[in-house]
């Protein structure tokens, strides 16, 4: 395989205030926006000279909730299309956004959120989706005392829950769906928000929160080792949205649409790949990437993310979705102007993946 995986570790979250929030943003694109003038671009190679075109992107997180990317990469659909994937983990949204922005990678793959935040406050050069990967959110919630079969949400009222990062995708399914149960997040329980994403797990394990809303396979790893029991799907819970998305600067698209054909074609392949084979073979694939994690527990947390429908079919963006995260964030307080789909989500470059693939 020709890949090339670099994990990129963030420093610890904080929990900041919207306002304080809006003011990091309207910061970070003005740095952002300034680097990309002097940040060197990809060197794109002749495709007459035979070799691969090295793409560089950034995934959110490394987890088995985007198994059909990792297919992807381990059964060589990029290399077929000319294309040589350099793969690193930004661990965050806004820091796969701002590595996009800067020009430290081509392209970025973490929840619209972060695009939505940065067109709003006037980026020239914005992020443009062309492709989504999942459905629906991939987080669980865990109880530390409480069975699968007893376990009623009026049983978070007055506890302690370990979230996510503030103004994140995950974080804002989490609240709406605390609402939709009639749990108001700010007053009826205590949320954890301002833990970084690696240290969530180490601190519910070490005794912190009666609860935790976490990806696989941290859930099914902690469920086999008697830490807790999954007693809810937040994606169940909170229904279908525009949740992963490939991005990549409005001028890269611009310039390059063939390039990002090739890759969503290949990425379209994957999909494929995944609905029709069983998931030992799709374990087997993207094993690789997850060389600590016990078989069975691979293969539990496969099971899960197709049996709720996690995966896209096709690449093309949902306008539905995308309106239903904006919902999502309204409700969360994190968003005060919506934005168009057509502004900021392009389905050109999937249309045209999906059409010339089934025409090979």
């Amino acid at each position: 395989m020709s890949f090339q995986v670099r994990v990129r570790l963030g420093s610890g979250e904080e929990k900041r205030t919207r306002g304080s929030r809006s003011k990091v943003w309207r910061i970070g694109v003005a740095v952002m926006t300034v680097l990309t003038s002097v940040a060197s671009l990809t060197a794109w190679v002749d495709a007459a000279s035979g070799r691969l075109t090295t793409v560089r992107l950034s995934e959110v997180v490394r987890s088995v909730f985007y198994a059909p990317q990792y297919v992807a990469l381990s059964k060589g659909f990029f290399e077929d299309e000319g294309l040589k994937i350099e793969l690193s983990t930004a661990q965050g949204a806004d820091k796969g956004a701002a590595a996009l922005l800067s020009g430290t990678v081509d392209i970025g793959f973490f929840g619209p959120e972060a695009a939505i935040y940065i067109y709003n406050q006037g980026a020239k050069d914005y992020l443009v989706g062309f492709a989504q990967l999942t459905a629906r959110d991939g987080s669980f919630l865990m109880a530390r005392d409480v069975t699968p079969d007893k376990f009623k949400w009026e049983m978070l009222r007055g506890k302690t829950l370990i979230g996510a990062r503030k103004g994140g995708v995950p974080q804002m399914v989490l609240e709406w769906v605390l609402r939709k149960h009639g749990l108001d997040p700010n007053k009826d329980l205590k949320v954890v928000t301002n833990l970084a994403f690696e240290a969530a797990l180490p601190a519910f394990q070490a005794g912190l929160g009666d609860y935790i809303a976490q990806f696989e396979p941290l859930m099914s790893q902690m469920e086999k080792s008697g830490v807790g029991y999954v007693v809810a799907s937040l994606g169940m819970e909170g229904g279908e949205i525009t949740y992963t998305v490939y991005h990549a600067r409005k001028s890269f698209l611009e310039k390059n649409p063939d390039l990002l054909v090739r890759f969503t074609r290949a990425l379209y392949r994957g999909m494929r790949w995944v609905q029709q084979h069983s998931i030992t073979d799709v374990a087997d694939a993207v094993a690789p990437f997850f060389p600590g994690i016990d078989r069975d527990v691979l293969l539990r947390t496969l099971d899960r993310y197709r049996k709720q429908n996690s995966w896209r079919e096709t690449p093309q963006i949902s306008p539905a979705g995308f309106a239903q995260l904006q919902r999502i964030m309204k409700a969360a307080g994190q968003l005060d102007k919506e934005v168009p789909f057509e502004a900021l989500m392009t389905n050109t470059i999937a249309n045209q993946a999906v059409a010339t693939y089934e025409h090979e």
